[in-house]
């Protein structure tokens, strides 16, 4: 709303407001460090507890692998709500809103399936790791193995790049929104944020990160779908999507958007939303091929829920910034909140919008939502550079033949000092003023070079390390220079308002990725290599654990091979249908009628709840045999003895039937123990038979 204005719809609470919170938090800064502090230790001891009970009542094994791989045996369910964790940043949750703010309608699309589609095409790469590298704990491992000494420390500095990135994120959004909504010190919110989330990371490791991801995801959905349910069924103030469409078109004819169809908030024809969306796409690529946090999870899975899990958690979390946004983002607009485009810039859009709705308890909410969104990303992060330092590192370069316990105790260290750093780089962005939507565009300008590289890696056998090394360095600083040079030219200098334009982001994008594949390509082509990935394959594990790939079934080598060719065909259908099919059937519609944005947010609401009842139920339906056995030995006080611990230890996440010695587990499981004894019996009574 424009400064000292009138509300447009008669909500006299905000008249003549130059902005929503204005310097007055919502509630007292006891709120925001009961929160970060308080809670955020609560659920530490409580996820804690959870991970050991699991491994003192559930059988599962300690181990330098299990705590970075988690016994590489996750079944899908939560592998896709584990997807959703990871990439629900504090950005999913405020950006997402914040462009609906900006665009309308066309900007929670773009926002779901520009940062969707690659989420599934990882997929691809998911099943790839099983087939060439079952025995990996990073991708780095597997450049190392096919490329060398120099390739692996160029995409160090990569993929530690990236983890700075994304960490960076988490804790900008995270600290703005505790800051703004109860005068919390934003320092104080940045640094101490981080602080939970080390304690049962340490303690449990990967496992540790699959559980709280879990808690985490179905309270962010259960809050979703409650905003949902107020802004189009119970509001007063607007109460249907019919009247968000009223309020909606009455606004664009004093309030127009730029660059949109007839000024119109409910179009597809944005421009402002196009670009954006373009970037998105560009610049998450980065943030997941080039991110450790995402392989983890590939190298985690039962390799049969490797494909199904990255499908199905893109489609899972499609739905939280096409849902919430479209909720929260345009209510904010039909509402004529006074907004201003600071305040959107640092996110703040989301609990403005919840605020009016629920009053202090809406904050609360958000706060809640934010804080689960951070600290399970969070933790995610940490393990992700706690295995590039212990594997890439420590086992690689400082201490080849650490045993188990060294390796685990370095791990351990490592994401407490990590975690303390994040601290201070959250610190040092807000003192730099450095907003969360500048870092969100700007990403793919930075690691968008080490995309295709990456990728090249295990899809591509003609792939040279000079090519992947110089197309990630020339693509990174094309992309530099494309970017600084618009924002100099079109804008006439250059400092964070310039470069943080449209135009000098889409430009650095796109030369940061498409420039380092050419390069790569060309390189590659002028002497190709001709890698048969064995050297791969045989990659050391620190200790003789399932690699989870058997010789028959669903998760055998030959079962991977075809699982390739579906994740393949569906997996790039689905990213076309999602990014280019359907905003293309939404053109017809030009701007929308009250009966087809009445669709589109039944569309919307659908899909949110859906997701809700699938992430909820089918992890538990899953763990059902391992969550009845852990509580059972847990009331009864039965303790597994060490042979029978890994005897139920895939239950949670495979099954019995994955775990057979000769597949490199050195434990039996019940039934091949008997099988073998009546076989050793048969044997013995043979001659007397004869």
């Amino acid at each position: 709303m424009p400064v000292g204005e009138l509300n447009a719809f008669g909500i006299t609470k905000y008249d003549n407001y130059t902005s929503f919170f204005g310097g007055h938090p919502v509630m007292s800064q006891a709120y925001g460090y009961g929160i970060v502090v308080g809670f955020g230790i609560f659920f530490s001891l409580f996820t804690s507890l959870i991970v050991f009970l699991d491994y003192r009542f559930g059988g599962t094994r300690t181990s330098s692998e299990q705590f970075n791989c988690a016994g590489r045996t996750i079944k899908t369910g939560l592998i896709a709500v584990d997807i959703v964790s990871h990439w629900t940043w504090a950005a999913t949750l405020l950006q997402s809103s914040n462009v609906a703010w900006q665009y309308g309608v066309s900007g929670p699309f773009w926002y779901a399936s520009g940062a969707t589609v690659q989420i599934i095409l990882f997929g691809i790469l998911a099943v790839e790791v099983k087939r060439k590298a079952p025995k990996a704990h990073t991708i780095l491992e597997i450049v190392r193995a096919r490329w060398g000494t120099a390739a692996h420390i160029t995409f160090l500095f990569f993929t530690f790049l990236t983890n700075i990135i994304v960490t960076g994120m988490l804790l900008l959004g995270g600290s703005a929104v505790i800051h703004a909504l109860t005068g919390m010190n934003i320092y104080a919110a940045a640094f101490l944020i981080p602080i939970g989330i080390i304690m049962y990371t340490a303690v449990g490791g990967l496992k540790a990160t699959f559980m709280s991801s879990y808690i985490h995801t179905v309270y962010i959905y259960v809050v979703l779908c409650l905003f949902t349910i107020m802004v189009y069924a119970t509001s007063p103030d607007l109460g249907s999507p019919g009247k968000v469409w009223e309020n909606l078109s009455a606004l664009a004819k004093v309030n127009p958007v730029p660059d949109n169809l007839d000024g119109e908030y409910l179009t597809m024809f944005s421009k402002g939303g196009l670009i954006f969306g373009i970037i998105n796409l560009v610049g998450n690529f980065g943030t997941v091929f080039v991110d450790q946090a995402y392989w983890q999870s590939a190298i985690a899975a039962k390799p049969s829920a490797s494909h199904k899990g990255y499908i199905l958690g893109g489609i899972l979390w499609f739905c939280i910034p096409f849902t919430l946004a479209t909720c929260l983002g345009l209510a904010s607009r039909a509402l004529d909140l006074p907004l201003t485009a600071a305040e959107a810039g640092e996110g703040l859009v989301p609990p403005a919008a919840a605020t009016y709705l629920l009053g202090k308890a809406g904050a609360i909410l958000i706060i809640l939502m934010l804080f689960m969104a951070v600290t399970s990303s969070g933790s995610a992060e940490l393990i992700a550079v706690s295995s590039l330092f212990t594997y890439d590192i420590y086992r690689t370069y400082i201490k080849p033949d650490a045993t188990p316990k060294q390796t685990i105790t370095v791990s351990r260290i490592c994401v407490i000092v990590f975690g303390c750093l994040m601290g201070i780089l959250a610190v040092l962005l807000n003192v730099a003023k450095v907003s969360l939507g500048w870092v969100y565009l700007a990403m793919g300008v930075l690691i968008g070079s080490a995309v295709f590289p990456i990728a090249a890696c295990l899809l591509w056998s003609k792939c040279t390390k000079y090519g992947a090394i110089a197309g990630a360095f020339i693509g990174q600083w094309s992309g530099l220079v494309f970017w600084l040079t618009w924002a100099k030219v079109g804008y006439g200098e250059v400092n964070l308002t310039t470069t943080g334009y449209n135009y000098p982001m889409l430009a650095g994008n796109l030369a940061s990725i498409l420039i380092s594949m050419f390069v790569c390509v060309i390189v590659s082509l002028i002497r190709p290599d001709n890698f048969n990935w064995d050297a791969t394959r045989n990659l050391k594990m620190v200790e003789e654990e399932f690699t989870g790939i058997t010789e028959e079934g669903e998760d055998s080598a030959a079962a991977m091979d075809n699982a390739y060719k579906w994740i393949l065909i569906w997996g790039t259908a689905l990213a076309l249908i999602l990014f280019i099919l359907w905003p293309l059937l939404a053109l017809p519609a030009r701007v929308f009628s009250k009966g087809y944005f009445t669709f589109w947010v039944v569309i919307s609401m659908t899909w949110g709840f859906t997701a809700t009842i699938i992430s909820t139920v089918l992890p538990l339906w899953e763990a059902r045999k391992h969550l009845w056995m852990t509580i059972r030995n847990t009331l009864t006080g039965n303790i597994p003895a060490s042979a029978d611990l890994s005897k139920h230890a895939g239950d949670f996440f495979g099954d019995k039937a994955d775990h057979p010695s000769k597949h490199g587990n050195p434990y039996l499981v019940e039934e091949e123990q008997l099988k073998r004894k009546q076989e050793e019996l048969e044997q013995a009574t043979l001659p007397n038979k004869v």
